[in-house]
């Protein structure tokens, strides 16, 4: 599996994204069915986060990474 997630990505998921909505499904109510999708989906954000892949992106053939610069030819 390669990775499809820059360092910037990764690092707005896990602070900022997930975050903000376990904050919002809190608010609205974790039982309620609004707010356990939000917080599956602050989930599915960490754990995609914690391994550098987005089955999302690779589905939609994305990447946030910079392209690996190609060594030179002698």
């Amino acid at each position: 599996m390669t990775t499809n997630m820059s360092t910037l990505d990764r690092k707005l998921r896990t602070f900022v994204a997930a975050p903000l909505l376990v904050v919002v499904a809190l608010l609205v109510g974790a039982g309620s069915f609004v707010g356990i999708v939000l917080l599956v989906l602050a989930a599915v954000m960490l754990a995609t986060s914690s391994i550098s892949f987005c089955p999302l992106y690779a589905a939609l053939h994305l990447s946030t990474q910079r392209p690996k610069p190609k060594p030179l030819a002698h």
